[in-house]
Order: C-alpha cells, then structure tokens, then sequence
C-alpha cells in the first residue's frame, strides 16, 4: 500500500527529522510485526509529531498489525506525552472501528497495570533433595555414633 505524503507540521528542526519521521511512518505500516513494532516506539520518542503520525494509524483504514503496533507506540509513550497518548486512547473506545476499539482498549489495559515482573531462569532449591557428598559416619559397636558428622563439614573450632 503507497502512503500518501505527510505535510510537515513545521515543528521539525531540518530535513533529516523530516526524512526520519517519513522512514519510521513507512516502517509503521509494514505488515512485519517486530519492524512495525520497533518504528512505533522510535516515534514515542517524537513527541508531538509521532504521536500525530500514531494517531493516524490507529484511526486511518490501515491494517491490524498497524494498529497493534500504534497502540504499542502509544502506551509507550514518556513525559507529558503519555497522558495525551492515554487521551487519545481513551477516546478510542468510542471509535466506529472494531479493530481500533479492541487495540485501545488492549493498550489501556496494559497501560494501567505498568510494567510487568520478570519472570526469573529457573533454579534448584538448595538444601532439597539428596546430598551431593553424604558425611562419613563413624559408628562403634555398642555406642552408637561418637560424632554425628564428618571433620571436615565442621565449621566454627580450629
């Protein structure tokens, strides 16, 4: 699909903005997912004119993966700018379109519960299970044993 030429709003300092911000909103409505992704996030950082170039695409006749990725961009958004996107997307739950509906109200939802906790590699609790080196116990006859673990695991008198 061949995007039509966005008109520079006139907050851009020089040509290499302008020629950025057209690249990130080509990569925006590419229908690779991680691509789609990574460009909506680099316009987070754009303040005003990425959230204009995201809000385009959230509400344009654009595709799902698009929109999904403009609603990422959005609840990714830093600064004064988050509560515009958070706005924007509030705004979107009463939207005609059903896919814009879904992904505003996907991306509140996650914009609400804040980032979630790592989730940790797992690893063997100590001390379960079997020992690696059983002591070496030392039973005498009728006495039963004298000591009840090997020297060496002794820690404390030297």
């Amino acid at each position: 699909m061949k995007l039509q030429e966005r008109k520079p709003s006139g907050r851009e300092k020089d040509q290499a903005a302008i020629e950025r911000l057209a690249e990130l909103r080509e990569k925006l409505h590419s229908e690779e997912v991680s691509s789609a992704r990574k460009a909506a996030f680099n316009l987070s950082w754009m303040q005003e004119d990425g959230l204009d170039i995201l809000v385009e695409a959230l509400f344009g006749s654009f595709s799902r993966t698009t929109k999904q990725a403009a609603g990422y961009g959005l609840r990714s958004m830093n600064g004064r700018m988050r509560k515009l996107a958070e706005e924007v997307l509030t705004k979107g739950l009463t939207h005609s379109n059903r896919i814009s509906k879904e992904v505003c109200a996907k991306s509140l939802l996650l914009l609400k519960q804040g980032p979630s906790a790592k989730k940790t590699a797992f690893r063997p609790k100590r001390g379960g299970g079997r020992p690696r080196r059983p002591g070496i116990r030392e039973f005498r006859g009728k006495g039963g044993p004298r000591n009840e673990f090997s020297s060496r695991n002794r820690r404390g008198n030297r």
